[in-house]
């Protein structure tokens, strides 16, 4: 069985920390904590589960602190986690068979990161991470914020599953003010960075900016083509937000020049002609979302319900306003295969009883 260090940078996270750690201490063989500048509870809620605390000064750069944190642990691999993260106890014994049964020679065990949940409790948002990483190979945390190891070697995909079950806002500016004070000292920010700084602004609202540091993310030959895919969604949004909608079109349709359609874009079309009242049209685009394969390997985002619950459901519209009723029941009723409990499904069905 190979020995995990549990490595984790921290501030101020009382109120979420002792939920992370009293999940978690029996899975590892040792605890890393790394505070960054506490003023509550948190180094004593650690020092329940740990002797090994340090103290690190925040740099505006997370990269940094994660690496010092790196450097202390003493195990066969490091494994990073964020305080609000947690491990269900289905995941929880997924990660003990995964820790008897990996290969020594593994570099890198990518596993997925679910970050978005519906009213159930259910994954809606989910990408791959690079969680378990080999100690003493030289891998190193890249970007100060959004950091990143880039996978190489070895890597193994687990569908073991960390949950980002995130309470309160905590601090919406500090990813952007890191980011503009960066471009303020002069420095360049490469792809991924300038991708994720285009993300900061379209949080913020600021649409018009978000859109053109997008187009400018678009025409570098080192972007990513997941990030240039996500991109594309996130640019139409702000085209969208800012009345250009023909312009919002184009660009989910421009998403096609960099590989085979994602569900999510095509849900995004399927839902600009739906407005449009172009039911035909919308049909199209939805039925070919559920064509699609999801693949949390490519490393994208991934919303599950696109590939699903979402088309079926506006099939179901779609086929509705056409007047093809037997068909929308039959997709109102395969929308409710995936999610039994939809309180859309339920209304549906009573509508289609109505009908009869």
């Amino acid at each position: 069985m190979i020995s995990v260090s549990l490595c984790m940078i921290v501030r101020d996270e009382e109120k979420v920390l002792e939920r992370c750690l009293s999940g978690v201490r029996d899975l590892v063989d040792e605890i890393i904590i790394v505070d960054t500048g506490s003023k509550d509870r948190t180094k004593e809620i650690a020092g329940q589960y740990t002797k090994k605390i340090y103290s690190f000064p925040w740099t505006d750069d997370f990269s940094e602190a994660r690496n010092f944190s790196f450097s202390k642990a003493s195990m066969e691999y490091c494994m990073w986690m964020d305080a609000d993260d947690v491990l269900s106890e289905k995941d929880r014994e997924a990660f003990l068979k995964l820790k008897r049964e990996l290969s020594p020679d593994t570099d890198i065990v990518m596993m997925r990161y679910d970050t978005g949940f519906d009213e159930n409790g259910n994954a809606v948002l989910g990408y791959y991470r690079e969680r378990l990483i080999r100690n003493l190979r030289g891998f190193l945390w890249q970007g100060a914020v959004h950091e990143v190891i880039a996978p190489e070697g070895n890597i193994v995909y687990s569908d073991v599953a960390v949950s980002h079950k995130k309470t309160g806002i905590g601090n919406p500016d500090r990813n952007l003010n890191i980011y503009k004070k960066m471009l303020a000292e002069g420095k360049s920010l490469n792809a991924r960075e300038l991708y994720y700084y285009a993300r900061e602004l379209y949080y913020h609202e600021e649409y018009k900016e978000a859109a053109e540091t997008l187009r400018g993310f678009l025409e570098r030959a080192d972007a990513w083509i997941e990030n240039k895919i996500e991109a594309c969604r996130v640019m139409a949004e702000c085209y969208e937000k800012t009345g250009e909608r023909a312009v919002s079109l184009r660009t989910l349709l421009k998403s096609l020049e960099y590989d085979v359609p994602r569900a999510e874009i095509c849900c995004d079309i399927g839902k600009y002609f739906m407005e449009e009242g172009r039911y035909e049209i919308a049909e199209f685009w939805y039925k070919t979302a559920l064509e699609c394969k999801m693949d949390l390997t490519r490393g994208g985002f991934v919303l599950p319900d696109c590939y699903n619950y979402i088309p079926a459901m506006q099939l179901c519209v779609c086929c509705d306003r056409l007047g093809r009723y037997a068909e929308a029941e039959a997709y109102n009723d395969r929308a409710g295969e995936y999610k039994p409990d939809s309180p859309a499904v339920l209304y549906n069905r009573n509508y289609f009883r109505g009908r009869t």
